[in-house]
């Protein structure tokens, strides 16, 4: 869907240049261990976090043998979780680093291994897997993950198991066995619940929807989304995808002036590396807006990247906007696998009736009085009988308040009233307001995203954790943009 950036390693050294590129992985490898081992040690939950995040930067440098070695240097060898994860590595597979991964066997099993290494060993082989697009081993892989799991209650663990739940659910997915787990996704969820795992219960939350909208199951999907506990969001990524998953759900049960706000603000709030999650979220915000009566902006299907995904839902607005009929069904026929695809034909359907309101809205701007037989073929209805069709619609619309108009059945026609001054009503009045709710509820969410570490206003900060502050920083704008394209 999106592109990976691969990390380049700048502070080579002259004498460093002949090493093997798989070594510098490995040394990576062994300081992201060192800063998991340091992390379940002081229980701090922002080590693990950032080792996660550097092995996202390392993931397209990941290789077979590599991970063979690092096994050999993190667990014991010949133990069961060594055993089984070996397993899972391609055969025949020889060690690039002999000698260093001979001196960290000996060391190795002397030593304890903490529970967050071995999981986060389940982790990188897991996602070395699904790299390679070996999904029935990566669901063995990850279903022995998720049992080793359920048997540790650690929070410096949440963070390396909230990536495991989500490629336990893609790796399912990727076969189309996904709704075999959605029963163990339920019991996970419950006991994220009891042990106060909030990112976990956001990532689970998202997967059983995601689970249950796979199938259509909107009312089911609904129940449980109403009924989960809600929590200020800890991932913007899992918060994205709430909005979006909630955006359909609403759709589906016709709140669509709800759906457009989740939809909207799911496009808004997603990085802009995801840009496959982006266009899915454009492509039904604009049939929400469609189907409540509005026209989106050009600039819409102009962005960067997006024209073609978007271009389908581009001629399907035009044909609204036009409010011909005759051109709407070519488009629908046109891009019918298109729409099959992303699962809105239902949604299309639906916009016939729009398609010929907006139509006669522009006759009755257009004429101040015509006939039913003339407004039937300038609509282009295709009936037994189209003036009685014609005249129904036109009923209809006067009704709802599509147009202001009367109809004088003794003899055929349509007359329209004169066009008002809109400004002397409160409709501008209600757009301004509109616009200024939208503005301050953005900036009332930028200042509760504000994150500032605890006690900064009690305690000074030393130089050393200045600098390591700072080092913290630039990682994590360094590979920022993996992150995003791992989680979208």
């Amino acid at each position: 869907m999106t592109q990976d950036v691969e990390m380049k390693d700048n502070n080579h050294t002259p004498s460093q240049s002949i090493i093997p590129p798989t070594t510098s992985t490995m040394q990576h490898l062994k300081e992201i261990a060192s800063l998991i081992d340091t992390g379940s040690y002081t229980k701090e939950v922002r080590r693990i976090a950032r080792a996660v995040r550097l092995t996202i930067g390392l993931r397209r440098k990941l290789t077979a043998s590599v991970l063979s070695s690092f096994l050999d240097f993190a667990l014991v060898p010949g133990s069961e979780p060594h055993t089984r994860l070996s397993s899972f590595l391609p055969k025949g597979v020889e060690h690039d680093m002999e000698v260093d991964t001979a001196s960290s066997v000996s060391q190795g099993s002397s030593k304890h291994v903490p529970a967050e290494l071995e999981i986060y060993c389940y982790f990188i082989v897991l996602l070395f897997l699904v790299d390679q697009k070996k999904y029935n081993e990566a669901k063995a892989c990850s279903s022995a993950s998720i049992a080793r799991l359920k048997n540790l209650n650690r929070r410096t663990i949440d963070v390396i198991a909230s990536r495991l739940y989500f490629y336990y659910s893609l790796s399912y997915e990727q076969t189309g066995d996904l709704a075999e787990i959605r029963g163990n996704l339920l019991s996970l969820h419950h006991s994220a619940t009891l042990r106060h795992d909030e990112l976990g219960q956001e990532t689970l939350l998202n997967l059983l929807l995601r689970n249950y909208l796979h199938y259509n199951l909107y009312d089911q999907a609904e129940k449980l989304r109403s009924k989960a506990p809600r929590f200020e969001a800890h991932s913007n990524q899992q918060f994205c995808r709430y909005l979006f998953y909630l955006g359909k759900i609403r759709t589906i049960q016709l709140e669509y002036t709800d759906a457009k706000e989740s939809l909207l603000q799911a496009a808004r709030k997603a990085p802009i590396a995801a840009l496959g999650f982006r266009i899915q979220c454009n492509k039904w915000a604009v049939l929400v807006r469609l189907l409540l009566g509005e026209i989106p902006e050009r600039s819409i299907f102009m962005q960067k990247g997006m024209d073609k995904a978007l271009r389908p839902y581009f001629e399907l607005t035009n044909a609204v906007r036009i409010g011909d009929l005759e051109l709407f069904r070519t488009v629908q026929e046109k891009f019918s696998d298109t729409f099959a695809q992303d699962r809105t034909h239902n949604l299309i359907v639906r916009l016939r009736h729009n398609v010929i309101r907006t139509g006669l809205r522009n006759i009755s701007i257009s004429y101040s009085r015509i006939s039913l037989p003339d407004v039937a073929k300038k609509l282009r209805l295709n009936s037994e009988n189209p003036v009685a069709d014609a005249e129904s619609i036109v009923a209809k619309a006067i009704r709802d308040g599509a147009i202001d108009a009367t109809i004088d059945h003794k003899n055929g026609y349509m007359v329209s009233k004169e066009t008002g001054d809109i400004y002397s009503t409160n409709e501008p009045q209600t757009a301004f307001n509109s616009r200024i709710a939208f503005c301050l509820n953005m900036h009332n969410e930028a200042v509760r995203a504000l994150r500032f570490p605890p006690n900064t206003h009690k305690e000074k900060e030393s130089d050393e954790k200045r600098r390591e502050r700072k080092q913290q920083e630039e990682e994590l704008a360094k590979h920022m943009a993996e992150e995003d394209d791992d989680d979208f």
